[in-house]
This record gives C-alpha cells, sequence and structure tokens, in this order.
C-alpha cells in the first residue's frame, strides 16, 4: 500500500504539527527527493526531530525511509488507485470527466479503508457475526440506510437480526440481549449520546459492540469491542458523504461476502430466501 495513503488515511488522527508535515509531504511529493529531513523542517518551521518522528510513528526506521518508499510508490504509479477509464476523456465531454473524477475519488476513499482495518479485524467481525445467537442492527438519519441494508442482507442468510430505526424501541429491544450477541451500531461521526448509552447497555448484557464511524476519535468507537473504520475525504461538502458511503458499503459487502461464504448453509439459506422473493415479486 502506498506510503501517500497511509499517510492520507491517517492524517485525521494526527496532532497539529504531524498535519503540517502530512500535507506538505502529499502536496509535494515528487518533489521529496530533494528534501533532507533538516530541509523539510526549515520548510515548515518546526524541529527536526519532528520529521524523524513523523516517519517513525508511520513505520518506517527514519526519514529516509520513508523518503525512499514514498519515491518508489511514485515510480510505480500507485501514489493514487488508477482511473478506471482505459483513456482519457475527450476535453469536449464534461460528463466522462466528472465520472471518472468521481469513481477515482471513491478508489481512493476505498483504498484507505481497507488499509485503516486491518485483515484481521474484518475477520474477527465477521466471526462474531457468523457465531452471534442474534445480531443487533442501528443507525439513525442517513446513517440508518447502509444499516437496515445490511441487517437485511443478514437476515436472507438465516441470521437472527434484530434491527431498529428507532433508538427507543432499540432500548427496549436490547433487554432481550444475551451474551455472544452482536450490536452493530452505525453512525458517522460517533457522537450521539444515545447510540452509547444502547452500547453500554449491550454491553450489561454480556453483548459485543461493533461500531461503525468514521476513523476519527469518538466517543461511541471508544465504548466498542471492535471498531470498524471509513476514511472518506474531499474539500466538497457535497462530495465527501458520497465517498463516505461508497467506501463504507464496500467495507460491508466485504463483511457479508465471509459471513455467507464461510458457510454452505448460508449460501442454501440465502438461495431459498431469494426464490421466495422473486416468487413474491412474480
Amino acid at each position: 500500500m502506498s506510503p501517500l495513503l497511509k499517510i492520507r488515511a491517517e492524517r485525521d488522527q494526527m496532532s497539529a504539527i504531524e498535519r503540517r508535515i502530512a500535507d506538505f509531504i502529499l502536496d509535494n511529493a515528487h518533489l521529496l527527493r530533494d528534501y533532507s529531513s533538516q530541509h523539510l523542517a526549515n520548510a515548515l518551521g518546526i524541529s527536526q526531530s519532528s520529521v524523524v518522528k513523523f516517519s517513525q510513528k508511520l513505520g518506517f526506521k527514519g526519514y529516509p525511509d520513508l523518503k525512499y518508499s514514498i519515491g518508489q510508490a511514485l515510480a510505480r504509479g500507485d501514489a493514487e488507485p488508477a482511473t478506471p477509464l482505459a483513456t482519457p476523456p475527450p476535453d469536449n465531454d464534461p460528463q466522462a470527466a466528472l465520472a471518472g473524477r468521481l469513481w477515482q475519488l471513491k478508489a481512493t476513499a476505498e483504498a484507505e479503508t481497507r488499509l485503516i482495518n486491518p485483515a484481521e479485524r474484518i475477520d474477527e467481525v465477521a466471526a462474531a457475526v457468523q457465531g452471534a445467537g442474534k445480531v443487533f442492527v442501528i443507525g439513525l438519519g442517513e446513517d440508518g440506510i447502509p444499516a437496515r441494508a445490511l441487517a437485511t442482507r443478514l437476515s436472507m442468510l438465516g441470521v437472527l437480526t434484530v434491527h431498529y430505526v428507532d433508538a427507543v424501541l432499540m432500548q427496549a429491544g436490547i433487554a432481550s440481549a444475551a451474551p455472544g450477541d452482536v450490536l452493530l451500531v452505525f453512525s458517522e461521526r460517533g457522537r450521539q449520546p444515545v447510540l452509547c448509552q444502547i452500547s453500554r447497555r449491550f454491553h450489561e448484557h454480556g453483548g459485543r459492540v461493533v461500531s461503525v464511524t468514521r476513523h476519527t476519535p469518538n466517543p461511541l468507537r471508544a465504548l466498542a469491542d471492535i471498531a470498524l473504520l471509513v476514511s472518506a475525504h474531499d474539500e466538497a461538502r457535497h462530495v465527501e458523504p458520497l465517498l463516505y458511503q461508497s467506501a463504507l458499503q464496500h467495507l460491508l459487502d466485504l463483511i457479508f461476502l465471509m459471513v455467507c461464504e464461510a458457510s454452505t448453509e448460508r449460501q442454501r439459506w440465502y438461495d431459498s430466501n431469494a426464490e421466495h422473493m422473486h416468487a413474491l415479486e412474480d
């Protein structure tokens, strides 16, 4: 994975000085070969040790190692996910240009989201859902859309799913929670007090809480046994939600496939339910 993607994915969790270093590197990656750690420190008005610590925090031995890794990524052309378009759109086709840019932005968000969710964490969530007696799912407002979609898919697999769009009803619903049950809580910002309260009550019943939020620190993430994180950034406010939804959906689709393919019985449940639904539609 490109070190530039890693820097972008972890930027929101960095200190103010670290964000300054990150922004400079992201904006000047092609010029970095001409900068020593001291040159970079002087350009930003910070200490050389801050640059070294920044590099080490990202998992590199030091700044030269980070600079070399970025140079290699640029040489390979994997600093950004390649645009899915086979050829650049013609200058007179603004729609194709817009579609290509959006596709590339979504690919970047999905790559960053994969980076900050280790395979072990995804395995743990899939295993928790697979082995749960009941899976409770809640999301409020716009967060309720992906929550409902996942709850429906899990139900199709034969997973006993309890889904509410109302926090008051969920408060009552979790009275039936038991050890081994799982609560999936969707909240982009992770700051709704009522969802934190529901999570605490679920813990009191011996259940495990899986939060689904942005990767920035938030109260809901802090309460969770397992935290699924989404990284999606753009300066345009109307674009950023599109990237968040795309990266989140990719993450949820992966978990759904893992639960489905872990058991032939789950697949049979899905096929049977799909056939019944199609029969009703006909």
